[in-house]
């Protein structure tokens, strides 16, 4: 663990050292913002407020404490980059990259059969028999791509995915 004010150590953590005060042993942010960060303390205390996050650290138990900051210095730093939407953005858009993969997936799995549908019916690649299998049987000799699908999209939303929990 890292040493911080008042355990041996003559630099104030980054919060007292940001907010300009003394750093007692008693500090509830010397464990959590240490003199070597800097700029997470200050991100909370621009989202959240010192008085805050001093407050919410004091109520949880001290086991808790560690995961609770890294969620407020997780939340202020997305609020830091997206003062709109901050992590919920980020989650969103996150989602829309999921949604783009799957499409992405099925496409390539689509493929994947329609090339096994061709190599065991039998057809060769040759330019008088490419295309899809359905060209080769109904005579057309126009060549098309490997692959051909219409894929109809939810746009319902507008590209905007709900959450899936509450925020």
């Amino acid at each position: 663990m890292k040493e911080y004010c008042g355990k041996n150590s003559s630099s104030p953590c980054a919060g007292c050292k940001l907010l300009r005060r003394r750093c007692g042993e008693d500090c509830v942010f010397a464990p959590y913002f240490p003199a070597d960060e800097p700029h997470k303390f200050a991100n909370v205390h621009k989202v959240f407020g010192a008085s805050n996050v001093s407050k919410m650290l004091q109520e949880l138990p001290e086991h808790k404490r560690g995961d609770a900051v890294s969620s407020m210095v997780y939340e202020a730093n997305a609020r830091v980059r997206d003062p709109v939407y901050g992590c919920v953005g980020a989650i969103s858009s996150l989602q829309q990259q999921i949604d783009m993969l799957r499409t992405q997936l099925a496409m390539a799995q689509a493929e994947v059969v329609h090339l096994r549908l061709r190599q065991s019916a039998g057809i060769t690649n040759s330019p008088i028999n490419s295309g899809s299998p359905s060209s080769h049987i109904m005579g057309s000799h126009q060549p098309k791509g490997y692959f051909h699908m219409d894929l109809d999209v939810d746009q319902s939303n507008n590209g905007f995915n709900e959450p899936m929990w509450p925020c």
